[in-house]
């Protein structure tokens, strides 16, 4: 009888998420084809409206108020519900803005004033270096400010680039995703088993590997991430391990009228345990705690709407 109960469970499960992914996929589809009629700007502006008037009535806002109050204790109520209109706000434009990958990444060397990118010289520096010192690199990143731009900045700016990324769980809304990132973002990896062989041999192959560190893996290592434990994949450090090359961290920041701030940080060393091999915990510790130092300072720009301590 449980059995038979169980299997009818799963069955209806099933035939939910089938159903769901035959409505939420054209919307999606829907959604990001009317995204490329307008001009970036004003879609952006638009979906983060939408965002911010209906993203608060879903449960994700519950989550995103839990993690803002625990990571932020001394932050009164008010400053919470400031931050998460933000989240939101940057959440809609984000969408938006990646129905126009193609186009949102504008930087002119010659005419910086006049570009949607502002990068400092330190970050064209290193850029430059990445570009032409004839090895591999791992960058790492986190949901942060638009997240789908560092990959498109490497590619623009000469890298030759691996990236990893996690399909969507709707088949119809995975095709578009992964046809609009194909267009400026190198060579993309999606998460899975193969993934980790397919990213060695990309360092391997002289590549330079990107990916997003900072969401909850079930089998990761712990890290303190605004003073909680949280677990970290420790996919980047065990690259790291077998393949020792440079670590710099990549973020573009939402800036006002449309623009963004992108900087690469500078290399950074990894943890080694005694006996002078890339400690894989120690690792993840130090990039974690990077970004955590980038959310501080936008912390309305950082996807708080997840899960990330559990």
């Amino acid at each position: 009888m449980k059995l038979a109960l169980y299997r009818t469970k799963l069955r209806a499960q099933r035939a939910a998420k089938s159903l769901v992914g035959k409505i939420v996929g054209p919307v999606a589809i829907g959604a990001l084809h009317l995204a490329r009629k307008f001009d970036p700007d004003k879609s952006a502006r638009l979906f983060g409206a939408v965002a911010r008037r209906f993203g608060p009535r879903f449960p994700e806002q519950r989550i995103g108020r839990a993690n803002l109050t625990a990571a932020f204790p001394e932050k009164l109520p008010e400053e919470i519900d400031a931050i998460l209109a933000g989240v939101w706000d940057n959440l809609g434009r984000s969408a938006a803005e990646f129905a126009h990958l193609d186009s949102v990444w504008d930087y002119d060397v010659e005419h910086p004033e006049r570009s949607r990118i502002e990068i400092t010289a330190r970050s064209l520096e290193l850029f430059e270096k990445l570009r032409d010192d004839g090895k591999p690199a791992l960058i790492f990143a986190s949901h942060l400010g638009n997240w789908e731009l560092p990959a498109v900045a490497a590619v623009a700016h000469g890298l030759d680039t691996a990236v990893l990324y996690r399909r969507p769980n709707i088949e119809a809304a995975d095709r578009i995703v992964e046809e609009i990132r194909s267009v400026k973002m190198g060579q993309l990896v999606a998460a899975g088993s193969t993934a980790p062989f397919k990213l060695a041999q990309a360092l391997q192959d002289g590549k330079h590997v990107g990916m997003l560190i900072d969401q909850h893996f079930t089998k990761g290592v712990d890290v303190t991430f605004f003073g909680r434990t949280a677990k970290a994949n420790p996919l980047l450090a065990k690259l790291l391990r077998q393949i020792e090359c440079p670590l710099h961290g990549a973020r573009v920041i939402r800036l006002p009228d449309g623009r963004f701030r992108a900087e690469l940080t500078d290399e950074i060393p990894p943890i080694r345990d005694a006996d002078g091999r890339i400690d894989i915990q120690g690792t993840m510790q130090a990039v974690t705690s990077v970004v955590e130092s980038w959310i501080r300072e936008t912390p309305e720009q950082w996807l708080w709407l997840h899960r990330r301590w559990r």
